[in-house]
Parts: structure tokens; C-alpha cells; sequence
């Protein structure tokens, strides 16, 4: 069966819960290293042991790396902005990588782009899309390269730690060539983690150009639709998804489709059928995992919501069996 994932955070925090999705087909757990470190990700990582021990299965660890990825950082309280206002983005903490590119005209997108914002002269913002914008959220600005290292010291400590805390997969974001795949790969080999799996994310047009040459340096690539659908037009993100799916299957790599499979399970128990019929045109397009984010994460639904993921791949997967493909 296509490995199911959920992500650890606040709403599944409980061995009970983490039975409940582990008795239901969950088969993974991505833990977002973005928000947290492995060691102060202790007291979730013993709830998932205690659940695993109570129902007799074991999920992959899978850990979310922070990489070239550019957040928000750490903000007093979440901030209210409103469509029309303008707002001074010298008081908001920005990396200093994402001030020194801003330049009038230039549109920043927060959140998976649920804010946008167009710069002003005199380090003001415009806001065209308002909303609440949280501590540690994405950062993305279209049309603008800004070059990080792969891995942060962060990221690196976390590697390091890796193997102590059974972790089994890691996703490395905003991949941009193969040779942010051979630094990661020798972190992993330097601690000892070599039989850990790396997984790919593709987040942006310039990781769909190396797409190629990413195909057979890690395990499964990742079509990361938050980030994606900020790189372009939303319209133009089906065909993307698309084309990454076919190079995959070309190649005979396992990919995962991610990003609000099931997103408005965050507020309802039951989900919209157009997001059920993502989940099935992902199983037929032949993507060896579906993960969901914040659905687990920060969810009101976290139990119901691997339900209806894992009961629409398994419909999906019979559907398959028949003879069907479209």
C-alpha cells in the first residue's frame, strides 16, 4: 500500500492519538524541523514509542529539514493584516537575506502565500492580501533567487542526532541541484545515518529545471505544492505537478504528494470532495506516499483526517487493480 504520512504537532501529541492514526493506515510521521529541534522534540517522539508499543506497528520518522528555506521569525503574538493597510516591514522579523533583496515592487508571500504584500519605497509594504501571520512561517519572493547554504547548523545538529532518535527518512526543502543532495548525503554518512532515506522536495522552478539530475541522487522526490504554487500562477501548478509525476514514473522513482490534501480538515470533520479527489488522482498518477501537514499537526480532526486519507488511497489502489489508470 502507498505509505501514508501524518506530522507530528500539538493536535496528535498524545499516545492515544497516535494509536487511533497508527490502527487506522497511517504509516509515517514527518516531524517539521522548522518549529522545533529533535531534542526539544523528545517528549512527542516518546508519545509516537508509547503508541507504536500499545498497537504493534512502527511508522517512519521522517524529519523536515529547515534548509534554504526562508521563514518569518520569532514574532511577540500572531498579527492581524488587513487588505489595503500599509504596514512597515522594518518591524517585522525578516532573514536578513530576504531584506537585502526586497525592492519596491517587489511581492512577498507569507504563509504558503496565504498574505501578499508588494514593497513601497522607504521599507513599507502594501498589503493586497491580508490575514493572521504567525511566528516561523514561509517566506517567498517570486522571481527572486537568493542563494543559502543547504544546511543550516541547525539542520546539521539535527543530523547528528538522527540516528539516537530512530529517524528513518529525511526531506531535504528547496532543493536546487544534485549537490545540495551530496552535502546532505555526507552529513548523513558522517553520522552514521547512511541507511537513512533522502527525500527530495521540489519547491520552485529552479528545482523542476534540475529535475533530472535530482531523479537518481535520493530516494523519492516530493512535489511540495505550498512552496510550488508560489513559484507560479496557481493555474499553472497542476501541470507542473503533473510533469514532475511523469519524469518520476520515467524514472522509476518514487515521488510523495504534499500541501493541503486535506486542508479544510483543520476546521471540519469531513472533507471537501474535490480534496478526496486530489488524494485518488495522486494514487492514479502513481505517487508512492501522500502526506498531510497541518491537518495532523495543529488540526481540529487528526484521528478523522488519516481516515479519509487512508480509506481514499485504499479506494484509489483498488480502482488501480481493476485496470483502470485514468
Amino acid at each position: 500500500m502507498i505509505r501514508i504520512y501524518g506530522t507530528l504537532g500539538p493536535a496528535c501529541d498524545k499516545a492515544e492519538t497516535l494509536e487511533e492514526m497508527l490502527n487506522l493506515g497511517m504509516t509515517g510521521l514527518r516531524l517539521n524541523l522548522s518549529h522545533v529541534s529533535l531534542r526539544e522534540a523528545a517528549g512527542e517522539l516518546r508519545h509516537l514509542r508509547e503508541a507504536e508499543a500499545r498497537c504493534g506497528k512502527q511508522a517512519e520518522l521522517l524529519i523536515d529539514m529547515q534548509g534554504p528555506e526562508l521563514r518569518i521569525g520569532k514574532l511577540p503574538s500572531p498579527l492581524l493584516f488587513r487588505a489595503g493597510e500599509t504596514v512597515d516591514l522594518d518591524a517585522l522579523p525578516f532573514p536578513e537575506a530576504v531584506r537585502a533583496a526586497v525592492e519596491p515592487g517587489q511581492e512577498l508571500l507569507l504563509d504558503d502565500g496565504k498574505l501578499l504584500f508588494t514593497a513601497l519605497r522607504g521599507g513599507k509594504a502594501h498589503v493586497n492580501r491580508g490575514g493572521v501571520l504567525q511566528s516561523r512561517k514561509s517566506v517567498a519572493l517570486p522571481g527572486k533567487t537568493i542563494r543559502l547554504p543547504a544546511l543550516t547548523e541547525e539542520d546539521r545538529r539535527n543530523i547528528a542526532a538522527a540516528k539516537e532518535v530512530g529517524v528513518s527518512a529525511l526531506m531535504q526543502p528547496f532543493v536546487r541541484s544534485r549537490e545540495d543532495l551530496e552535502t546532505v548525503r555526507a552529513a548523513l554518512n558522517e553520522a552514521g545515518c547512511g541507511d537513512v532515506r533522502l527525500l527530495a522536495k521540489v519547491e520552485s522552478r529552479e528545482g523542476m529545471e534540475k529535475l533530472p539530475e535530482l531523479l537518481d541522487a535520493c530516494d523519492e522526490i516530493v512535489i511540495a505544492r505550498g512552496d510550488l504554487g508560489n513559484a507560479m500562477p496557481l493555474w499553472e501548478l497542476p501541470a507542473a505537478q503533473k510533469r514532475i509525476a511523469a519524469a518520476c514514473r520515467s524514472a522509476g522513482r518514487d515521488f510523495m504528494v504534499v500541501t493541503q490534501m486535506l486542508a479544510s480538515m483543520e476546521q471540519n470533520p469531513v472533507p471537501t470532495r474535490a480534496e478526496v479527489s486530489d488524494i485518488f488522482n495522486a494514487v492514479l498518477d502513481g505517487a508512492a506516499s501522500v502526506m498531510v501537514t497541518g491537518e495532523t499537526a495543529a488540526g481540529k480532526w487528526p484521528v478523522e483526517t488519516i481516515r479519509y486519507l487512508t480509506e481514499t488511497v485504499r479506494q484509489a489502489e483498488a480502482y488501480k487493480k481493476e485496470g483502470n489508470t485514468q
